[in-house]
């Protein structure tokens, strides 16, 4: 029983590691830290992205086995990459950045990478099942990101803006409630405890 449970408490420990697994390598990270002004770090996100297609195309190329959960992982990454590009954008936007320089290439480089995914989809190799799902959301992601970057930019300031109003709303109302709960809490423990009724004469004690 003991053998079984090993690599069961094994795998407990691995599971979660791999879900925090990084989607940027080391390198990559450092230069995304290094380059500060968005119109510089959007086209430097893509540059990251199309490496990952690029090496996913490789994989494809060759009908090698195990390469299912390489492909998946590359396009998880991938996804990734996307929504950090749209988080860099909206954040840009809230503090009133100009990235008409920045967008503009990204929707260049999104279209790219589009027409790309499109290629994989097409393809279907005896293999697609075991990343179809990864793939379907980097084509959804890679879609939704494009539109959004040839969207108006002072209509989606406005957007981003308003959703970030209504997000901190929310957030203010949900702590005003615990907050509200909270001191009822505290109200309910200073109560002091009721006597509880009796007949007896100050002085005397029950009867056994």
């Amino acid at each position: 029983m003991k053998l079984l449970l090993l690599p069961l408490a094994m795998l407990g420990v691995l599971m979660p590691l791999q879900a925090q697994r990084d989607f940027l390598t080391s390198d990559e990270a450092d230069q995304v830290r290094e380059v500060q002004d968005p119109n510089l770090r959007l086209p430097l996100y893509i540059q990251f992205a199309k490496q990952r297609l690029d090496q996913v195309s490789q994989l494809l190329s060759k009908d090698k086995p195990g390469r299912s959960m390489l492909i998946h992982d590359l396009l998880e990454d991938y996804n990734k990459i996307i929504d950090a590009i749209d988080t860099v954008s909206d954040d840009a936007l809230k503090r009133k950045v100009d990235i008409h320089e920045g967008m503009a290439a990204l929707a260049a480089g999104e279209k790219e990478l589009l027409d790309s995914l499109h290629k994989m989809e097409a393809a279907r190799p005896k293999d697609y099942s075991r990343y179809e799902f990864a793939l379907k959301q980097a084509v959804g992601s890679t879609a939704d990101s494009l539109e959004l970057s040839g969207q108006d930019l002072a209509s989606r300031s406005t957007e981003v803006l308003a959703k970030e109003q209504k997000e901190k709303a929310e957030r203010d109302s949900v702590l005003t409630a615990k907050e509200i709960d909270q001191k009822k809490a505290e109200e309910k423990k200073a109560e002091p405890k009721r006597k509880v009724p009796t007949l007896l004469k100050k002085g005397e004690a029950p009867r056994p």
